[in-house]
């Protein structure tokens, strides 16, 4: 009898010391980031919002378990080679969980994870970070305050590499 009450005691224990992960869905994401935006709006599945004056996204499919958060930052044609290198170096250094990335044409600040193991904090943490990415584009190019050593920016150096450009 003592062993089984060591057993179930043990057991009890460790089932209260794991912390499970919060079972993120669409419905409870919608909900969080509605909760701290200024304007809302559902599409299939995604969601479009502004925090603090600035245009995003998020993505979701349930059924691969992944989400993303995006920002639109400015159009490929409109920046110098050199922000194109600092965002790439800025993706090592000072922009944390986000990331900067080209598609269509577009810079955007990008923030992927998998969707049931988000937590509240992180998904609002989330959202802070690529608005973050997103204003600071052109300047200190982070998503928080942290930043790893090493260069901020790309230093000019003479070289012969160039952009590969799409036809």
């Amino acid at each position: 009898m003592r062993n089984l009450f060591l057993l179930g005691l043990l057991f009890f224990m460790f089932n209260t010391s794991v912390i499970r992960a919060q079972e993120m869905n669409p419905t409870k994401l919608g909900e969080l980031i509605e909760s701290v935006t200024d304007t809302f709006e559902i599409n299939g599945n995604s969601f479009r919002f502004v925090y603090k004056d600035v245009f995003l996204f998020t993505i979701y499919d349930e059924s691969a378990n992944r989400m993303r958060i995006i920002s639109p930052i400015v159009q490929r044609a409109e920046i110098e080679e050199e922000q194109l290198l600092n965002a790439l170096v800025a993706n090592f250094h000072s922009a944390l969980d986000v990331k900067y990335a080209l598609s269509d044409e577009i810079i955007w600040s990008v923030f992927t994870h998998p969707l049931k193991e988000l937590s509240n904090h992180q998904v609002l943490d989330a959202i802070d970070q690529v608005y973050l990415a997103n204003v600071t584009f052109g300047t200190t190019y982070s998503s928080t305050n942290l930043v790893f050593p090493g260069n901020a920016k790309k230093k000019d150096e003479p070289g012969p590499k160039k952009l590969i450009k799409r036809d």
